[in-house]
């Protein structure tokens, strides 16, 4: 009965037809500029020891999303429901770097957002370089390879030409030198200076989350990673000034968004809001009509996933939603109603097979685990090399040296969570078992939203991978990040 569903659903995603709208106005150029790992850890959002005057810019003459959540909370199945506007569960596109030497493609009338923009008119770019500037790592990774070329460009200058451009850049400053901790700072030089950007934040000046210990690696790590932000927002500088020397900033609509959630060992791969959040700032240009919800300086807390802004980009460029895209148009006279709930989920990452689902509205999170016995000490090699915390923590609880959230995040996943995200802003208060009414409503609606999304979207997580397709990545994973001894 799924499999038909999806079918179904899948039978009815059309290709989009163009709007005729204004047959000599030249549509709006539309930049993505893509931050890697981050939640609302900018100073427009409140953050605190980070510099970052542009995006804040951004955010003082556009509007600033704070409930956008991605459906993902890792790069690739994120990347390739965004660039769909299909949720990765439906797409078969959930489980980290799948489909990358098979013949796998996208079920029929699924395309890539740029290939549609393309056929509209559109230079597509996806830009590493401005002028002597390395601002992008013209990264993909998608869960699809054969759908045939996805951009048109990667050259700055391609876009000056007068034809309207899609153009995205994807940053790299969160992955900062956490790969190779004996060469990193070397060999990422080019991204990661000393002096080219500003430290603000300093082990000594952090307030790391409550559900890490208070340490001198804890600090270092939260200081390293609210830096990178800062980094973050120097690039985004030269891209914004470069727009303004060219001419085109007065005809460029400007989305500043994250993929996924934040560079930390309980944010990506996880499934609470430090996984999933992510700031989302847009800026109308002034030689276009600025929809109705589009102020200079508006705050926006309308709930809204990413695949939301697939098809709002096409919104933006006179393009209607295919039939059957999951997302939805936020922008605009015609947008219809509003969500009541975003979903994310979680599947295999590399070696690591856990599945996860997430309901979020804006005050409740209710996340159900569907992999008895994983956590946040599930081992992920990636993970246990990259975050020194996650070695400091189980040395730490085998010493009895852990406790409140810290220790409880050292346990297995329950079955269910529920957080007030108004009062329990750090998701450490599993409220599953509370006995208050609003608690027990919000659950009960929770767990009926996502038992219906699962059938309505044609959820395909409960489908085991082949054996042989899993296998290699241990193997990989070894090679690249080494098993730590506990575990041999």
């Amino acid at each position: 009965m799924q499999l038909r569903l999806v079918n179904l659903a899948l039978a009815t995603v059309l290709s989009a037809s163009i709007l005729s709208a204004q047959d000599n106005v030249k549509p709006p150029n539309i930049l993505w500029i893509v931050g890697e790992n981050f939640d609302l850890d900018f100073g427009c959002y409140g953050a605190k020891n980070v510099h970052t005057p542009n995006v804040d810019g951004l955010a003082a003459a556009g509007i600033r999303y704070t409930n956008v959540f991605s459906t993902s909370p890792v790069c690739a199945p994120s990347r390739s429901a965004f660039m769909t506007g299909m949720y990765q569960t439906t797409t078969d596109t959930h489980h980290m770097r799948s489909h990358r030497d098979d013949t796998f493609r996208l079920p029929p009338g699924v395309r890539p957002i740029t290939q549609r923009l393309q056929e509209a008119g559109y230079v597509t770019a996806n830009l590493k370089t401005i002028g002597q500037h390395e601002v992008g790592t013209g990264k993909l990774d998608l869960n699809f390879v054969n759908e045939g070329p996805l951009y048109m460009t990667d050259d700055w200058e391609r876009l000056k030409t007068g034809q309207p451009f899609f153009a995205q850049i994807n940053m790299p400053e969160a992955e900062y030198d956490i790969y190779d901790r004996k060469s990193g700072e070397k060999s990422r030089v080019k991204w990661v200076g000393e002096d080219w950007h500003p430290k603000v934040a300093t082990a000594d000046n952090v307030t790391p989350p409550p559900y890490y210990p208070d340490h001198p690696i804890t600090r270092q790590e939260w200081a390293r990673y609210l830096n990178s932000a800062s980094g973050t927002d120097v690039r985004i500088g030269w891209i914004l000034d470069r727009l303004e020397k060219d001419g085109l900033a007065d005809d460029t609509i400007v989305v500043f968004f994250a993929d996924n959630g934040r560079l930390e060992a309980r944010g990506i791969h996880w499934c609470w809001d430090s996984g999933l959040h992510v700031p989302m700032v847009i800026r109308w240009p002034k030689n276009y009509p600025a929809p109705k919800q589009i102020q200079s300086g508006a705050a926006s807390d309308e709930l809204i996933s990413l695949i939301d802004l697939t098809a709002t980009t096409l919104w933006m460029a006179g393009i209607d939603r295919p039939v059957g895209m999951q997302g939805r148009v936020f922008l605009g006279d015609d947008t219809g109603p509003a969500r009541g709930y975003v979903f994310s989920a979680r599947d295999r990452i590399d070696e690591t097979e856990i599945r996860l689902r997430s309901v979020r509205d804006k005050r409740y999170h209710y996340i159900r685990n569907y992999t008895p016995g994983a956590g946040f000490t599930t081992l992920n090699r990636y993970k246990e090399k990259c975050f020194l915390v996650k070695p400091l923590m189980r040395e730490l609880f085998a010493a009895g040296k852990l406790a409140g959230p810290p220790a409880d995040l050292m346990k297995p996943f329950p079955e269910e969570q529920l957080y007030d995200t108004q009062s329990d802003p750090y998701e450490v208060n599993n409220l599953v078992d509370s006995n208050q009414p609003d608690h027990q409503i919000a659950l009960a609606q929770m767990r009926a939203a996502l038992n219906t999304w699962i059938v309505e979207t044609g959820d395909r997580g409960e489908i085991p991978e082949p054996r042989d397709v899993v296998a290699p990545f241990e193997k990989e994973m070894h090679d690249w990040f080494g098993t730590p001894d506990w575990y041999k």
